[in-house]
Parts: C-alpha cells; sequence; structure tokens
C-alpha cells in the first residue's frame, strides 16, 4: 500500500496546574482544511491554542514519519515530539 498522509487539529487546553495538555485531535480532508478546524478550535471556550499538523506513513505497516507543524495558534507547547 503506498504512503498516506494525515491532515490533523489538534486543540490544546491547560491542566488543573497551568500545563497545556492535548484535547481531541480531529482529523481532516487536507491541509487547508486542518488549518481552518485548528484556527477555529485555538478560539474555542477553554482552548490555549491550537496546530494543525500531518503525519505520513503506511497505515499498514503502522509506519508514520514524525508529525510536520503546518500552523500553530495561540499557545502551542514546544515539543510535540509526542504527536
Amino acid at each position: 500500500m503506498p504512503d498516506v498522509t494525515y491532515y490533523v487539529a489538534l486543540p490544546f487546553q491547560q491542566d488543573d496546574a497551568g500545563s497545556p495538555v492535548a484535547g481531541a485531535a480531529e482529523e481532516c480532508q487536507s491541509s487547508s482544511g486542518a488549518i481552518r478546524r485548528a484556527e477555529a478550535l485555538s478560539r474555542a471556550p477553554g482552548s490555549i491554542g491550537a496546530l494543525a499538523f500531518s503525519r505520513t506513513g503506511d497505515p499498514m505497516m503502522g509506519e508514520f514519519g514524525d508529525a510536520q507543524v503546518i500552523m500553530k495558534f495561540g499557545e502551542v507547547p514546544g515539543d510535540l515530539s509526542g504527536l
């Protein structure tokens, strides 16, 4: 199977200690769709920010490359290695 690219919008909130935590990721159809959705999520009540990113890989093998950030909105953690 050829590689597939997934586009995702990911919101962030703050926990009780004030640390940023990722919310529920939303898969989008395109990079521009992920950007629009991330921007909207960054303005939602309780949100401190959001980002749009993509990941490319082979879903049959379960192997994906690192997340590629497309755009950030608001306060997004600097270390995104867990995406």
